[in-house]
């Protein structure tokens, strides 16, 4: 008999009338490809059946507006009150149950929030009136909006008969995505959404029924309910998200947030307790919690609520990603289900690897959140240690290459290993080469950095599979054309990294100045008083390293603002963080002259001297690009890829590597 290292985490749980098989359910990804009508794609399809073939218990669709004429707040939302949408949701069904997945839906309002409501000449509806900020001046098909007179959006407060006929639109999209063959739905009561705006103080100032007290307030949510039940029926299990906490000066707190669950008690089959509202960027990094926070950080919230609720389960969510903590999480009864979002990315197998002990294996998701800020800026789903997300269909119907391969790879970091292992995977004959002593490349310089343990973890798992995996590894092993000559290669892949930029700035050769992976290396070089030139990422994570090990830091840039490398929702936890370390910013100031004291800079308001012990510079990689054009043509097929080419980030090494090794073979 198998015995399982987490038994209650595998147990099956109950929810009406349904048995889902285990305790792990996919929390909401919010839909991105979709049809020109608004209905779920191919791609979208395959993106969810891949979290269904890991082995979670059900498969959330997030973002689905049940009434697109006021609640839609931007075009890539799905929508429900299309009776067209029933063949492709229905398909979303057949593609989540056929792997044994429960597939559910969650029902949405964006309320005041309903941006494309307003960008197509539509009134914007709340719980009351007031005025927004007229801040969204191109809309999502990516027209320039009208922007208002005044600069404000009037946010008109609905009648009673308007609360009403929402109330009745979540019946009615629960009615219908039942018929398309969804087993669940989720209504997003949560995160400041429509729902949620009813039931806090800071958006809902009503004097009327539907605003006051909190039982008010709870009128509305409780309607929803009502209509989605007697839409459904008796047993269709009903979940419903809820912020426990909002996390911000004015809305409600954690007392509160019980009482808002002890009112849903008995009257829903699930209570999904989430955290924090979208519209305060304080709040947000708990809703979708940063590299900085603990492991697990919201379940506190599940567990209070936990002691109050009698009838309902309970389940919780946010940087969840070791299934030692969530066994722990149900032994211990602090909640029920657990919830898994950017996990579900990082690794669809983490319940299957889970379940058969192949815990090791399990890749930890980053919490980097380039994910989120890809859907926000490109609609397209990516992971930066996954590159499998976003290629669904493609690996889906892989096929194996059609001739076997001798594959040399030079360089043992990020790119490097994960050509390695795909290579290898598809059967080709594969030498790994590090010209290092172990596997991980550059990064290895940040395993001891507070925020960043889960990279580290990442980079030696990596370097366990290489180990269990067929190929073969040479260290302190530089590629040169005439190594290259002697094993013979069928294919280079050319993986050699770049190495730090060093600025022309008088002083720069000082005894005080060092590069930033020298700095990651040797904390103890690092003086009291440090300059950073350069505000990108590297920099600023490197600034915030050095003020949690009690440095002075001041980020030297010149430009008006940090880079954030086109990662808005991770550059939000970073300036929260530079505010919390009291880091000083010295922006559009460029960096004229190093000495003894520190860096003489200059900007708009003269020349200054920013004292420091030690000078850091981090202002950029530079390719390795002649050490690997050097191989170019060593074997009939050549790849460069990663920084060697174009400096970037994990997720664009990552994929660049698997593009490749997939590639392979096909001549």
């Amino acid at each position: 008999m198998y015995k399982t290292a987490f038994p209650y985490l595998f147990s099956p749980i109950k929810l009406g009338n349904t048995v889902f098989r285990n305790r792990i359910f996919a929390a909401p990804n919010g839909f991105h490809h979709l049809t020109p009508e608004r209905f779920p794609s191919a791609e979208s399809i395959a993106f969810f059946e891949r979290k269904a073939r890991g082995g979670v218990a059900a498969v959330t669709v997030g973002e689905a507006i049940v009434d697109t004429k006021t609640g839609q707040a931007h075009a890539y939302q799905m929508v429900l009150d299309n009776e067209l949408a029933l063949p492709h949701i229905a398909a979303y069904a057949i593609a989540m149950t056929k792997h044994g997945a429960i597939p559910s839906i969650e029902l949405m309002h964006c309320g005041m929030f309903s941006h494309y409501v307003y960008e197509k000449g539509l009134p914007l509806l709340g719980p009351s009136e007031t005025f927004l900020p007229d801040v969204h001046k191109v809309n999502n098909d990516g027209h320039e909006t009208k922007a208002s007179e005044d600069g404000m959006r009037h946010i008109y407060e609905m009648t009673e008969e308007q609360i009403l006929a929402l109330a009745a639109s979540f019946g009615k999209a629960a009615a219908f995505v039942k018929r398309c063959g969804v087993g669940m739905v989720m209504i997003h009561a949560g995160h400041g959404w429509a729902l949620s705006q009813f039931m806090s103080p800071h958006f809902n100032t009503r004097k009327d029924r539907w605003g006051g007290s909190l039982e008010n307030r709870m009128r509305l949510p409780l309607a929803v309910i009502e209509s989605v039940r007697k839409a459904v029926g008796p047993g269709f299990p009903i979940e419903v998200r809820i912020s426990a906490d909002e996390l911000t000066p004015t809305g409600y707190g954690l007392d509160d947030g019980i009482k808002i669950a002890m009112i849903l008690d008995g009257k829903v089959d699930l209570i999904n307790t989430s955290v924090g509202n979208h519209e305060f960027i304080e709040s947000n990094i708990y809703t979708h919690p940063s590299m900085f926070l603990e492991d697990g950080c919201n379940v506190k919230y599940a567990a209070e609520i936990k002691k109050y609720v009698k009838n309902t389960p309970i389940s919780t969510v946010g940087a969840l990603s070791d299934p030692a903590m969530m066994e722990e999480i149900i032994a211990s009864g602090k909640a029920d289900v657990i919830q898994l979002g950017r996990q579900t990315l990082a690794d669809p197998d983490f319940p299957f690897k889970a379940r058969i002990g192949k815990v090791d294996e399990i890749n930890t998701c980053l919490r980097c959140c380039l994910c989120y800020a890809s859907g926000v800026s490109f609609r397209q789903r990516c992971c930066s240690t996954n590159p499998e997300i976003g290629h669904e269909i493609e690996t889906k119907f892989d096929i194996p290459p059609a001739h076997k391969k001798t594959v040399l790879i030079a360089g043992g970091g990020v790119g490097g290993m994960q050509a390695a292992l795909t290579a290898s995977r598809r059967g080709h004959n594969v030498i790994l080469c590090e010209k290092g002593d172990s596997l991980g490349g550059v990064l290895k310089c940040e395993k001891d950095v507070s925020f960043k343990k889960h990279l580290d973890e990442y980079l030696k798992r990596q370097a366990l599979l290489i180990s269990r995996s067929p190929i073969e590894v040479r260290l302190n092993t530089i590629v040169t054309p005439e190594l290259a000559n002697s094993i013979a290669p069928d294919v280079i892949i050319a993986a050699m990294g770049s190495r730090p930029l060093i600025p022309k700035i008088p002083g720069i050769n000082g005894e005080n100045v060092i590069g930033a992976e020298e700095a990651y290396y040797n904390l103890v070089k690092v003086g009291q008083k440090v300059a950073i030139l350069g505000g990108g990422l590297v920099g600023v994570e490197l600034g915030i390293h050095l003020a949690e090990n009690g440095r002075e830091v001041t980020i030297i840039e010149m430009m008006p603002v940090l880079n954030d490398g086109g990662n808005m929702v991770h550059a939000n936890a970073l300036g929260i963080k530079i505010a919390e370390r009291g880091i000083k910013l010295a922006l559009t100031t460029k960096a004229e002259e190093i000495n003894r004291k520190g860096v003489i800079g200059q900007n708009a308001e003269g020349t200054k001297l920013y004292e420091a012990d030690t000078v850091i510079y981090a202002v950029g990689q530079s390719p390795l690009f002649d050490e690997a054009n050097a191989l170019r043509f060593c074997a009939p097929e050549f790849h460069q890829i990663g920084d060697c080419l174009t400096p970037k980030n994990i997720q664009s090494a990552t994929q660049a590597a698997f593009t490749a090794s997939r590639d392979i073979g096909k001549y």
